[in-house]
């Protein structure tokens, strides 16, 4: 094989160039972060039961769940919560070598199988099953320096301008908005006017389900109509109440002697927000923040890039007094620990060269390593791909520590052929007689440094790794 190299460099140096046009066309193409993902998928499973106290929330809702889910394909554990507020999460760990998207179809399922033994008020609150995250990617803010709008008012214009737009970005999985929530019209009963006029919870609650619905009214002139009728029209009639005044109409009872007991006799209604057990705050003002999650095996550095360019966009259509910020990104790290690896690679090539250019004497016999060096390198990133490797600080660092590894046949073999070049041999007949003394020691060194290296990716963590780190 290396007489064929030999009698033929224009294959070899075909090879060197396909090999770095296929790794920088590879590079281009992985993703980047700071570390491999390693960690297990996580399905989160949220339920949602208004009114509902943390233990009734655990025995109605949680322990359901958890009998269903429990004994799931690859599952490793599972932890639940259930709060006061009427929230339950329950939090499903599966193995790290799984299929995220398989996980979520499968717990899905075990959760279909328990919605039966769910209370009513549950389905209709909401059920979700989704990919559980561990940390956003980065934390965006939005907030009024002059105190103009409230934390509702800046949560709401992030729901409604801000979420759709920044979920279609590239490589983003789920915009989450932290802040007052969303506007809600909450009704504040009165218990002493329940009390003197006879009138409970479940009656209102009731009254507005009925009264606050959508009532189809079929159509004037539609068909089977007599001869002579020429249009058809449909009736239109209020639909769902938008405004307080509307549902402070409701009616909740009328009496014997004609009079009407109405929902704003007994409640104070008026537009507020969905909770009021969480606020957003930056630099002490009223703010919005939102979470902005990494889609799995996306480039977190390029996804940061176009959720900063995106934001930017945005903020022209922003209304006077609102400014926004972003107090985290994660990228800062990763874009960080990559500039300075790659310095140390530089300068790892720099001293490689000036080691061997010593020893050597001559810049002719220097550049073939110098050469050998990015071919390696570059190459390497072909098989990423395949690998499931992503660009992180811990590949870069072992391309680091490869250069020296890199190098050493070129040296050997360079030296060799030097030596019979000063002996009289012309370079063709050198480069025959090296190969022939130092081929079996080139082979040996690297079936070496092959059982040192590859039992590492073929580690359970590595292949873990690899499986994780794929789109």
């Amino acid at each position: 094989m290396s007489k064929f190299f030999i009698r033929r460099p224009i294959v070899a140096i075909v090879i060197a160039i396909l090999m770095v046009i296929g790794g920088v066309v590879s590079l281009l193409s992985l993703p980047t972060a700071q570390f491999p993902n390693i960690v297990p998928p996580e399905i989160l499973v949220q339920a949602t039961y208004p009114g509902a106290d943390a233990k009734t929330l655990e025995q109605a809702v949680a322990t359901p769940l958890e009998q269903q889910m429990n004994g799931v394909d690859n599952m490793n554990y599972m932890t639940s919560t259930s709060a006061s507020n009427g929230l339950m999460q329950l939090t499903v760990d599966f193995d790290v070598a799984t299929n995220p998207d398989t996980d979520q179809i499968l717990s899905q399922l075990r959760v279909a199988q328990a919605q039966s033994q769910l209370p009513a008020q549950v389905s209709v609150a909401g059920l979700t099953v989704l990919k559980q995250l561990t940390s956003p990617l980065m934390l965006l803010m939005i907030s009024s320096p002059n105190s103009s709008y409230d934390g509702t008012f800046l949560a709401n214009y992030a729901y409604i301008n801000m979420v759709d737009d920044i979920t279609r970005v590239k490589g983003v999985s789920r915009v989450q908005v932290f802040g007052a929530g969303q506007y809600a019209l909450r009704v504040w009963v009165k218990p002493d006017q329940l009390a003197k006029l006879g009138v409970t919870i479940p009656q209102i609650t009731a009254a507005i389900q009925i009264q606050n619905t959508v009532n189809p009214s079929g159509q004037i002139g539609g068909e089977p109509v007599p001869n002579g009728q020429e249009f058809t029209y449909t009736v239109r009639t209020q639909g769902r109440l938008v405004s307080s005044e509307d549902f402070g109409n409701i009616i909740l009872r009328a009496n014997p002697d004609g009079s009407v007991l109405h929902l704003k006799d007994v409640a104070r209604i008026e537009l507020g927000a969905q909770t009021y057990n969480l606020n957003g705050r930056f630099d002490g003002k009223p703010a919005a923040i939102m979470a902005i999650y990494q889609l799995p095996g996306s480039n977190a550095v390029e996804t940061a890039r176009n959720v900063r360019a995106e934001l930017a966009v945005l903020a022209k259509r922003f209304p006077p007094d609102m400014q926004s910020a972003v107090p985290l990104d994660t990228t800062a790290a990763v874009n960080a620990g990559i500039h300075e690896i790659l310095i140390t690679l530089i300068i790892a090539l720099v001293l490689v060269i000036l080691v061997v250019y010593i020893f050597l004497q001559g810049w002719r016999a220097t550049l073939i390593p110098l050469l050998a060096v990015p071919v390696s390198l570059i190459g390497t990133f072909m098989v990423f791909p395949v690998l499931g490797f992503s660009i992180n600080t811990l590949s870069l660092f072992g391309l680091v520590l490869a250069i020296g590894l890199v190098v050493d046949d070129a040296i050997v073999v360079v030296e060799a052929v030097e030596k019979h070049i000063e002996d009289g041999m012309s370079p063709v007949d050198a480069s025959y007689a090296a190969m022939e003394q130092v081929a079996s020691p080139v082979i040996a060194i690297a079936l070496i440094l092959t059982a040192v290296f590859v039992p590492t990716p073929l580690s359970p963590a590595s292949r873990a790794a690899s499986i994780s780190s794929s789109p």
